[in-house]
């Protein structure tokens, strides 16, 4: 699952140049190499990723499994123009934090390369529905600069999947007293 998770021979990396199928490269390097490699190597260091996006992210996904193993490849967040409405509650639900640009935002108006690290502000446990949260952009320079994006949690639900997992949830629910 892991392996497969943008596996996708005509998904594009519009970061790297002429390059289809499910590749990247380290912050602060060049040589491509699969996003499974990276997402390895970036465990390996207990550094989790960011995935940059354009517009409908998800769309055509396997729904839960391509949520799941974006999990698993250790993405914290996703940074999306906009997303697959299911998708979208279905990364929440594996705890992957969907965020959104802001209108008239988007990876290259933010002149964002790929070798950034991220600082997202505001998860405290007065995270509301659809807030905007602050994030601090760290370049490989040492230049820092700050952006506002639109957290998708778009339900009290989902705030509560993306705290713990849905499984978590079940499990507290099934163990709760009942009133």
């Amino acid at each position: 699952m892991k392996r497969g998770t943008f596996g996708n021979i005509r998904i594009r990396n519009e970061m790297l140049t002429n390059q289809l199928g499910g590749y990247t490269h380290l912050q602060g390097k060049v040589d491509v190499m699969s996003i499974y490699d990276a997402a390895n190597i970036y465990q390996q260091q207990q550094r989790g990723s960011v995935i940059i996006a354009g517009k409908e992210y998800g769309t055509g996904s396997s729904r839960d499994w391509a949520a799941k193993g974006t999990l698993l490849l250790n993405v914290k967040a996703v940074i999306a123009e906009s997303f697959e409405r299911i998708h979208r509650s279905n990364l929440a639900g594996m705890g992957v934090l969907p965020l959104q640009f802001l209108p008239g935002e988007d990876r290259k108006t933010l002149a964002l390369t790929g070798d950034e690290s991220f600082d997202i502000l505001g998860l405290s446990d007065t995270l509301k529905i659809n807030q905007q949260l602050e994030v601090v952009i760290h370049n490989s320079t040492g230049e820092k600069r700050h952006m506002k994006l639109l957290c998708r949690l778009d339900t009290a639900i989902e705030i509560e999947y993306y705290r713990g997992g849905v499984l978590t949830y079940v499990l507290n629910q099934i163990m709760s007293p009942s009133s």
